[in-house]
């Protein structure tokens, strides 16, 4: 007789499992997501990087995952490419207290490199892991714009055939918002080539950022 014993499967992680009952709540999600091991990037990560903003906010933003400043601070945005979003924010008439901040992964991915930590992309299965959270975060906040910032972000969004290159900018029909757009990550524009490449760079973000506003008329 051969082995009849089960075979034994993998079950994907997911941080599912460690959301609270009670998912209309961002402080109670807040509260859960520090305790979440729903995917590896937790063991090497200083502390969750949960979203930030009001709970009466009209625009969410989302962003890749949090880099060295924010898991140090535990702040979403408060980097180098954080400032670059509030200036432009500013320059596109958009109030920063008024929008909603957050990550596709709530933890840091890195590697050491000397003293430094440097970011590394979350891969596929890392982002899927995560995307509880952020389904929660867009479904408590109910705002009329969503925007994501960089492949990643619009990936996780918008899934996979979705590319940022060819269509930032535009309007895109989703069941997230009614009101759904993708554009650059700050930190692509902070790493141009040069000081005139990123100025042009940064004013097309900002002609992006400035569709925005008459959506929220609506």
């Amino acid at each position: 007789m051969g082995d009849t014993s089960p075979i034994a499967t993998s079950v994907p992680r997911s941080a599912a499992a460690f959301l609270p009952p009670d998912r209309g709540s961002l402080d109670a999600l807040r509260e859960a997501s520090k305790c979440c091991e729903g995917c590896e990037l937790h063991e090497r990560a200083t502390q969750t990087v949960f979203g930030e903003g009001t709970r009466q906010a009209e625009v969410v933003f989302v962003g890749e995952q949090p880099g060295d400043y924010e898991d140090q601070q535990g702040r979403p945005f408060v980097g180098p490419a954080g400032r670059l979003l509030d200036q432009a924010l500013q320059a596109a008439g958009i109030d920063r207290n008024q929008v909603y901040v957050t990550n596709a992964v709530k933890h840091f991915k890195w590697i050491p490199r000397g003293k430094r930590r440097i970011h590394q992309k979350p891969n596929q299965r890392e982002v899927s892991a995560c995307k509880p959270w952020l389904e929660a975060e867009i479904s408590a906040v109910k705002p009329k714009v969503v925007v994501a910032l960089g492949a990643t972000a619009a990936q996780s969004l918008l899934g996979s055939a979705f590319r940022v290159s060819q269509q930032r900018g535009q309007d895109v029909r989703s069941p997230l918002a009614p009101h759904v757009m993708a554009t650059v990550h700050p930190s692509s524009i902070l790493r141009a080539a040069d000081d005139q490449t990123r100025e042009v760079e940064t004013e097309l973000f900002i002609r992006d950022l400035r569709k925005i506003v008459p959506l929220l008329a609506e």
